[in-house]
C-alpha cells in the first residue's frame, strides 16, 4: 500500500522544467514549432486561451499534459514572477477545457512598444509551406496566387477574417461553416493541421504584402521593350530636354538597380519635397531644390528656397543665408522654379507600358 502510494505521490509532482518543455514540444510540435508562439509573453489566462485555441484545432494530450505545459509556459513566458507564481500542479485535473485557471485573475497585458497586436501571428515558414499546397489545390483559382483576389474571389490579405485570425482560430470556423472548394470537396472536410497551416500560409502573404515578411523580394521589373523605351525618352516623353545619355545619365545603369532606377525617374525627390512644404530645409542629397524668384512691384527679383509660401505671405533664404519676406499683393510677382515639375506632369500620363519601356532602356546606359 506504501509503495503505490509512493507511485501516486510521484505521479503528481509537477515536472521540472526540462520535462515539461519535452511535453511541450510533443503536445505543439505535432503542427508547428513551439518557437512560433514563444515570441510574445502571456498571463496565464492568456495561455490558457491559446491552448484551448489549439485543442479546438485539434491538439491531443492528456489533461495531466496540458496542464504541464500551461504551468510551464505560465513560468516561463509570463509577463512577471507573480504571474508565474499563480501556477499549482493540481491545475487542470478537472476538466479539459480549464487546465489550470479559468478562474485565475488575469494579469495586465504587458504594455508593447511596438505598434500593432501584441499577440501578433508568428508565421511557421515550414506550415506555410504545406499550407501552400492545400492552398495551390483548393483556392488559388478564386482567390491568386498571393491572396489578393482575383476576377473569381475576394482580396484575402485584406479580409478581417485573416486579419484577426491566429493559428485558424477564425478561418477554422467560417471553413466548417462551409465554402467552395475548387476541387469540389467539402471544406468542412478540411483537418485541423491543414486549416492551421493555410492560416500560416496566409499571413505570411500578408507580411509579404506589407514588406515585413523575411521571404519578401522584388520580383524581376525588366519587362519593358527598350527600343520603345529609347524612342519615348527622345520623343514623347520629353527627356532630353533636361538629360543627356552622354551627360547625366551616362553610365547611370551601372549607379543603380533597376528597382531604385525605376524610384529615380518616378520620384526624383526622392522623400525631399521642397517648396511649401520644406519650409526652406535643405533637400536630400542628389537632390534638386524648388526655388522661388520673387519681385517687387519696384524693386530687382530674389531668388531663394521657400520658408513660407501661402496666399497671404511669402518669405524665402537666399544664396547667401539671407532673409526676405513679403506679404501677398496684386503688385508682387511670384515665380516658383520647381526642377521636377515635368516630372510630377508625366506622372499623369505614364502608362505601365510607358514606365516599363523607359526603365528596359535606361538600364541599357552602363
Amino acid at each position: 500500500m506504501a509503495c503505490c502510494a509512493a507511485v501516486f505521490v510521484c505521479s503528481a509532482q509537477e515536472p521540472g522544467p526540462a520535462k515539461a518543455e519535452e511535453v511541450l514540444q510533443k503536445v505543439c510540435g505535432a503542427c508547428h514549432t513551439p518557437q512560433s508562439v514563444l515570441t510574445t509573453r502571456r498571463t496565464r489566462a492568456q495561455w490558457q486561451e491559446t491552448i484551448d485555441k489549439m485543442v479546438s484545432l485539434g491538439a491531443k494530450a492528456t489533461d495531466e499534459e496540458f496542464a504541464a505545459v500551461l504551468n510551464y509556459l505560465s513560468a516561463q513566458y509570463g509577463p512577471n514572477a507573480a504571474d508565474a507564481a499563480a501556477a499549482t500542479p493540481a491545475a487542470g485535473a478537472g476538466r479539459r477545457g480549464g487546465r489550470g485557471g479559468a478562474g485565475a485573475a488575469q494579469a495586465p497585458r504587458p504594455a508593447s512598444s511596438a505598434a500593432g497586436p501584441d499577440d501578433k501571428h508568428v508565421v511557421d515558414a515550414a506550415a506555410a509551406d504545406r499550407g501552400r499546397r492545400v492552398w495551390a489545390a483548393e483556392c488559388i483559382n478564386c482567390h491568386g496566387t498571393y491572396a489578393r483576389g482575383s476576377d473569381n474571389g475576394p482580396n484575402l490579405v485584406r479580409s478581417d477574417i485573416v486579419l484577426h485570425d491566429r493559428y485558424g482560430n477564425e478561418i477554422g470556423p467560417f471553413l466548417k461553416k462551409g465554402h467552395p472548394m475548387q476541387s469540389g470537396s467539402a471544406s468542412a472536410n478540411l483537418t485541423p493541421v491543414q486549416i492551421a497551416e493555410l492560416s500560416h500560409f496566409l499571413h505570411q502573404r500578408v507580411y509579404d504584402t506589407l514588406r515585413g515578411s523575411p521571404i519578401f523580394q522584388m520580383h524581376d521589373i525588366l519587362t519593358g521593350d527598350a527600343q520603345a523605351g529609347a524612342a519615348y525618352f527622345n520623343g514623347e516623353g520629353g527627356c532630353t530636354a533636361c538629360h543627356s545619355v552622354t551627360g547625366d545619365f551616362k553610365g547611370i545603369a551601372s549607379k543603380y538597380d533597376p528597382p531604385t532606377l525605376l524610384g529615380k525617374f518616378l520620384n526624383p525627390r526622392a522623400g525631399g519635397r521642397g517648396g511649401r512644404g520644406g519650409r526652406g530645409a535643405p533637400p536630400a542629397p542628389g537632390v534638386k531644390q524648388v526655388t522661388l524668384t520673387v519681385t517687387p512691384p519696384s524693386g530687382q527679383p530674389v531668388t531663394g528656397v521657400p520658408v513660407v509660401f501661402d496666399d497671404f505671405d511669402v518669405s524665402i533664404r537666399d544664396a547667401a543665408g539671407e532673409y526676405h519676406s513679403w506679404t501677398r499683393t496684386p503688385g508682387l510677382k511670384v515665380v516658383k522654379n520647381d526642377p521636377y515639375a515635368a516630372h510630377d506632369d508625366l506622372l499623369t500620363k505614364y502608362t505601365d507600358k510607358n514606365m516599363h519601356d523607359l526603365l528596359a532602356y535606361l538600364v541599357t546606359l552602363k
